[in-house]
């Protein structure tokens, strides 16, 4: 099994603020930096202008961030999901169904333009979990 675990950070706004911060303070490398605009799915033209999805790399780690896309306010201290990244569909779609049970959807476990199948949920226990398959490329 192959399973990366990232931790995830959802911003109220100031993504590309933290992206800079963290650039400039932990010496992270932008892997992918892709704005609301940039990806077919956009929920509003309010967004447009920010972070969709962010990859850092800060030494061997990664580190993912974005914008929420949400009209509710992003709570501080409540920012931090976990995602889990592989590279195989069926193995996501398990991590997703087994922390499902008892848990909340948040966005049902699908193909998107920026990930092969994805969801996010909280569990039985309030974590905020990303599951994520990675595009082959």
């Amino acid at each position: 099994m192959t399973a990366k675990v990232i931790p995830y950070l959802m911003m109220d706004g100031n993504a590309q603020e933290a992206i800079q911060f963290y650039e400039e303070t932990l010496e992270a490398q932008v892997v992918t930096n892709i704005s609301y605009e940039e990806v077919p799915d956009l929920p509003s033209d309010e967004l447009k202008h920010l972070v969709a999805h962010a990859k850092l790399r800060i030494g061997a780690s990664e580190l993912m961030i974005s914008d929420s896309p949400s009209t509710l306010p992003v709570v501080q201290g409540n920012q931090v999901t976990i995602c889990i990244s592989t590279k195989d569909v069926s193995q996501s779609r398990r991590f997703f169904e087994a922390l499902e049970k008892e848990g909340k959807v948040k966005m049902p476990f699908q193909e998107t333009s920026f990930s092969a199948a994805c969801g996010s949920l909280i569990d039985k226990f309030g974590v905020t979990f990303l599951i994520d398959t990675e595009r082959e490329g």
